[in-house]
């Protein structure tokens, strides 16, 4: 499942960690990536990408604490400047216009930044339900392994075209992909609208059969290979 819907379903408990006893007294924390700031949590967003270098603003402060292979206490209480997988001076970013956004330089994520959210100001709102098919402007596809881009959509009707495939993708909860011969081939689709913020999808290929994870798994019509160019 997309990895931004399996981080959806963890439980925040904790300080936004879960633990587990081993044997021996040890105890491993599973972190939900997030990044504490102003007194409040700060979760990743992971169907999301900066649409635009433009909408960052100030730099408000740095990491000051790495929690994740530092911290086996469970009942830990974050500070402001903790953070659960980057490192000490990683430097936090405001989003222009936006308190409740925080963003992170990341060289995995496209167009160069990972966004944050406050958990305690807005509820996580980019979903592909939440998308405002009409506000798209701009989709671009890119390979998952080195996040090159292969395909950009700016057309308005080729746009409507795609959306529209998507929308009649036909959910099947029991599908499973083949991987008898290969992994599945997994892209990044963006679409871009008015805000500092592109949702990004996983769209992926197994060999036979296209499909996405929109919440449960859907499979895709084969006009899809028409917007895929060959590798």
């Amino acid at each position: 499942m997309k990895k931004w819907m399996m981080l959806s379903l963890i439980l925040i408990v904790l300080a936004g960690c879960q633990s587990a006893l081993l044997g021996g007294g040890q105890t491993i924390i599973e972190w939900v990536n997030f990044i504490k700031w102003n007194g409040q949590d700060f979760n990743s967003i992971d169907s999301g990408v900066l649409a635009d270098n433009q909408y960052i603003g100030e730099k408000v402060g740095t990491v000051n604490f790495k929690l994740a292979d530092n911290v086996t206490n469970p009942s830990y209480k974050t500070k402001d400047g903790d953070a659960a997988f980057y490192e000490k001076g990683t430097e936090i970013y405001s989003i222009k216009g936006n308190n409740d956004l925080l963003a992170v330089k990341s060289e995995n994520s496209i167009n160069g930044y990972q966004l944050f959210y406050s958990t305690e100001s807005t509820e996580y709102k980019w979903h592909f339900k939440h998308m405002p098919l009409d506000e798209v402007k701009k989709i671009e596809i890119y390979t998952q392994v080195n996040n090159k881009r292969i395909a950009e959509i700016v057309d308005k009707g080729r746009i409507e075209d795609f959306l529209e495939i998507l929308n009649t993708s036909v959910e099947d909860k029991d599908f499973a992909p083949n991987t008898n011969n290969r992994d599945s081939i997994t892209y990044e689709m963006i679409f871009y609208t008015d805000g500092p913020i592109a949702y990004n999808f996983d769209m992926q290929f197994d060999g036979n059969t296209y499909f996405w994870y929109p919440w449960d798994a859907c499979i895709l019509s084969d006009d899809i290979k028409e917007f895929i160019p060959e590798n």
